[in-house]
């Protein structure tokens, strides 16, 4: 699809599966890289929530659980002379990313929508948005998710928009809120972004940890591991992955119970390895039963030793009550500071309206920094 604006004819493209970033094709994708890079220190005021390439690359070549789709807007015209002439990938605008999964909820698609700053406002996010939706009707897909950010959470009043769970708002005056009003999205959960600044007082970590510790008593045994699971806990843990689908709050979100085994999990490990990103893990076993009751992870990227993303916490609904959510934590952030000590900040997502995993957090000594609104609109 070919598009003329007042000063730019642009093209709507899908960016194909390049063997490696060094391959003729890979502009493409090393194009859309850098504007979802832009976006996201647009949004955040960092690059933390940005991929590499490496692993943008890896995520279009998996498809057990999950298939993407990527299309950028490429400009029709040479780059602009000076620094990025000759670089083709200069001519990506705009780019949109479109996931599918597999296993479970196949009845949504997530997608993502960036363009370049010098670029908006000119009917290239729409025209983005439009082919992703036909991506996803062609897939089958009902029902689209989509998500945005704001740094600082608005304060109550009429320039907020508040949660449906009554927990969160975001900010009427942030473009792709209004965006995606306008054309027929509904607000389904704020999400409270949090950071945690390294390094963190030894002594407060220790004493959570010790706390938490004689709460457990000795019925909880702790194991840490990388991104192989062990053998022994693989089922174990594929259980738990499937039980955050649906334990975590979801507020209005249209998200049903995902379908994890040890399968799925070797091949995300497989994913991982090929995106440049390890796993650090701590689990607790209820040491009567030998199963898994509770577990947390980080989430650890190769092209920087900065940041570092506290994905996944659960404790099991039967041992809750015990601290497990404290005990899990402090160990892997110790373990973590052991590993990478270069790591300046960890970052983590919580919904607003979960206040037990928000409050050992707070306790932790992770401060508030945005939040993100989740987003539905059906096809």
């Amino acid at each position: 699809m070919t598009t003329t604006t007042t000063t730019t004819t642009w093209t709507v493209r899908e960016v194909p599966v390049p063997t490696t970033l060094d391959a003729p094709d890979a502009w493409l994708l090393l194009g859309a890289n850098r504007v979802r890079t832009a976006g996201s220190i647009d949004v955040w005021g960092n690059a933390d929530r940005a991929d590499s390439p490496q692993a943008e690359l890896a995520e279009l070549r998996d498809s057990h659980a999950e298939r993407t789709v990527r299309l950028v807007a490429v400009a029709d015209e040479s780059p602009t002379p000076g620094s990025d002439a000759g670089d083709p990938a200069a001519a990506v605008i705009g780019e949109a990313s479109v996931g599918l999964p597999l296993r479970d909820n196949r009845h949504s698609a997530l997608v993502e929508v960036n363009v370049s700053a010098a670029h908006r406002r000119r009917g290239i996010g729409t025209a983005l948005l439009d082919a992703a939706a036909a991506v996803a009707r062609a897939d089958g897909r009902t029902l689209l998710m989509a998500h945005t950010g704001d740094r600082v959470e608005p304060p109550a009043g009429p320039g907020a928009l508040e949660s449906p769970t009554g927990a969160g708002r975001v900010n009427l005056d942030n473009p792709a809120v209004a965006w995606l009003r306008r054309t027929g999205w509904t607000l389904a959960q704020v999400d409270r972004r949090s950071q945690l600044d390294l390094p963190v007082d030894p002594a407060l970590l220790r004493r959570h940890a010790d706390d938490a510790a004689a709460a457990a008593g000795a019925d909880y045994r702790l194991h840490t591991w990388g991104t192989d699971v062990p053998e022994q806990w693989l089922e174990e843990y594929a259980g738990l992955l499937a039980q955050m689908s649906t334990d975590a709050p979801l507020g209005d979100v249209d998200w049903r119970p995902e379908v994890w085994d040890g399968e799925r999990v070797r091949a995300q490990e497989r994913m991982l390895h090929d995106a440049g990103y390890e796993l650090l893990v701590t689990a607790a076993e209820h040491v009567p039963t030998g199963r898994l009751a509770a577990f947390t992870n980080f989430w650890m990227p190769s092209h920087t030793d900065e940041y570092v993303h506290q994905g996944d916490t659960l404790v099991v609904a039967a041992h809750r009550g015990h601290r497990l959510g404290m005990l899990v934590k402090t160990a892997n952030l110790e373990a973590l500071i052991r590993q990478r000590p270069s790591v300046q900040r960890v970052g983590t997502w919580n919904a607003q309206e979960n206040r037990w995993m928000l409050a050992i957090n707070v306790a932790l000594g992770f401060r508030p920094a945005g939040v993100s609104g989740t987003w539905q609109r059906p096809l």
